[in-house]
């Protein structure tokens, strides 16, 4: 299993927040470049990128970090990205600066047609964020919840030609409490497309927990908080989970 460091932007500063409330972020560093370099010097052999302030906004807030990143180590590993991800130039933009994977969340869930399209014109690089509580989905930074079930919506969009689906417990997000194993695992098993596990990872115990379903279709897990507060250690991570997916 591929474990992913994630790097929150806000305000071109590296930051964890808690349930994704903008009020409660933590600032682990006001160098994301060097942060990056830090996880890909780790072992890290993705990275995931948010632009928080253009989750909110609706638009790019951070791009000048984000290029910056990519710059340091888009050449050595993949990078995705999501947050503000709401046209295809934006999608177009991004990739041209070497953004390997495009994350849609809030636009896929108000506007399937531009999901659709983006899949057309960018086959091989969008990735669905699918952000739910409950098992229902929430959209615009997570501060809305709407009625959709995750399951119904990420086979709609498997449907379209997405490459994966990012599955996040708002619940458990920042907060350390383990991943939901469960729901993920039900919408993976619903699902022919990878599901990238988020949100909650603690400790080498999620770890296991995880890796004992990856079978079932969960080929990643993106952390935060843990490898930033040191209650997981990234790199002796990366190597149980190599070794237990043999």
């Amino acid at each position: 299993m591929l474990l992913i460091p994630a790097i929150d932007l806000k305000d071109g500063h590296c930051v964890r927040l808690r349930q994704g409330e903008m009020e409660d972020a933590t600032v682990f560093s006001e160098d994301p470049v060097a942060m990056a370099r830090h996880w890909v010097d780790s072992g890290a052999r993705r990275l995931h990128l948010v632009d928080l302030n253009g989750a909110f906004a609706g638009k790019p807030r951070n791009e000048a970090v984000i290029k910056a990143i990519v710059a340091e180590v888009g050449d050595e590993i993949p990078v995705q990205l999501g947050g503000g991800i709401r046209d295809l130039d934006i999608i177009e933009r991004y990739l041209d600066d070497g953004v390997s994977y495009v994350i849609v969340g809030t636009a896929a869930v108000k506007n399937p047609g531009f999901l659709k399209d983006a899949c057309t014109a960018f086959g091989g690089h969008i990735i669905v964020g699918l952000d739910a509580k409950d098992g229902k989905v929430a959209t615009d930074g997570w501060s809305k919840m709407t009625g959709h079930d995750v399951v119904d919506l990420a086979r709609k969009y498997e449907d379209y030609g997405v490459e994966g689906i990012i599955y996040t417990d708002i619940g458990r997000d920042g907060m350390l409490t383990g991943v939901n194993v469960d729901a993920t695992v039900k919408l993976a098993r619903a699902l022919r497309i990878p599901v990238i596990a988020s949100g909650g990872i603690a400790t080498m115990d999620d770890i296991d927990a995880l890796c004992a379903v990856e079978y079932e279709g969960i080929e990643a897990a993106i952390t935060g908080r843990a490898i930033y507060q040191g209650t997981l250690d990234f790199a002796a991570a990366q190597a149980r989970a190599d070794e237990l997916g043999g």
